[in-house]
């Protein structure tokens, strides 16, 4: 490998594609995750970029001398250190936009299904149990008419109320600040929007500031005709509190896409019938992980070949120039 070219290390997994572009152009390092880094002194001082799946710790970024750029496959970046890496002047990327539409997509469908209850009904079919005089239950609840609340309204959480305005719900929103020029409702706390709708997307990154901040106040304040949708991050959610209202009849149903302690989901929550459960698949998509995995590599291809990247995090300086 020649040393004119720069070394990537891709620690863990990570999106084939990723690798699949830079190859060509880097020298590519892999290395098993764990707390501490191991790869030999040479080969972490030959590493000037990470492309992460998993995010990146600071025992990690500190065990790398020469490292200049963290490409993070997703939107939410919460498993890398940042601040730890700004104060090392190490530029920080993102995946924001190209999968916006297909997690509002999956938003959509998620919220439906946990309504109406389709996943239900199919298997109920596939058993062979729809016979002459004989017909699935009828859903308890209806989209028609309910008044959805957004935990979150960036920028897909945006792209998720756009499609739900044909469906003629009410819509409002909270976040830590009103968004100008926008015509939802707003509420300035999470609880009292709570009290005012029965249908609660929540779509907030995983901050100290938003840890378990649907709690059991906020589900019994959706009550038994109320819905909660969670393709955020687990970590919003009390879980122990939702299995309790979901299975006591506080709350009416839930759809979640996300967990508190990704990828182990309580048993309590499995057997709960009102329950819609995916297994964090809302950006999973060829297409849309195809374009995650472009944007990984095009931050860090043009931070060595211009000195600035595509999209970077705004805690992170934005070019080396």
């Amino acid at each position: 490998m020649s040393a004119s070219r720069p070394a990537v290390l891709i620690p863990g997994k990570i999106y084939p594609h990723v690798v699949d572009r830079l190859a060509d152009r880097f020298e590519i390092v892999t290395a098993e995750r764990g707390d501490r880094l191991q790869l030999s002194a040479e080969v972490a001082g030959r590493v000037r970029a990470v492309a992460s799946g998993n995010g990146l710790s600071a025992a990690w970024i500190d065990a790398l001398p020469n490292l200049e750029i963290i490409a993070n496959f997703g939107v939410g970046y919460d498993g890398v250190d940042v601040a730890h890496a700004a104060a090392k002047g190490i530029l920080v990327t993102n995946t924001p936009d190209v999968l916006n539409d297909e997690v509002a997509d999956t938003t959509v469908a998620l919220l439906l299904n946990t309504l109406r209850r389709f996943p239900h009904a199919e298997q109920w079919l596939r058993e062979g149990n729809w016979k002459p005089g004989v017909s699935f239950p009828l859903s308890p609840f209806s989209l028609k008419g309910r008044h959805v609340g957004f935990y979150g309204l960036g920028r897909i959480g945006q792209e998720i109320a756009r499609r739900l305005e044909p469906f003629k719900v009410k819509i409002s929103y909270h976040t830590r600040s009103r968004h100008e020029g926008v015509a939802y409702d707003y509420f300035p706390t999470l609880l009292d929007m709570a009290k005012a709708v029965d249908t609660m997307i929540a779509i907030v990154p995983k901050t100290p500031q938003t840890h378990k901040t649907i709690d059991a106040e906020v589900l019994a304040a959706l009550g038994p005709q109320g819905v909660l949708i969670n393709v955020g991050r687990g970590w919003t959610v009390d879980e122990a509190a939702l299995i309790a209202a979901l299975g006591n009849g506080t709350l009416g149903a839930a759809g979640l896409d996300v967990f508190y302690d990704e990828p182990t989901v309580p048993a309590e929550l499995i057997a709960l019938p009102n329950a819609c459960l995916l297994p964090h698949i809302a950006s999973a998509s060829v297409p849309t992980r195809n374009a995650m995995a472009d944007l990984v590599a095009d931050n860090i291809i043009s931070w060595f070949e211009t000195g600035r990247a595509l999209t970077p995090v705004p805690e992170t300086p934005a070019s080396n120039r």
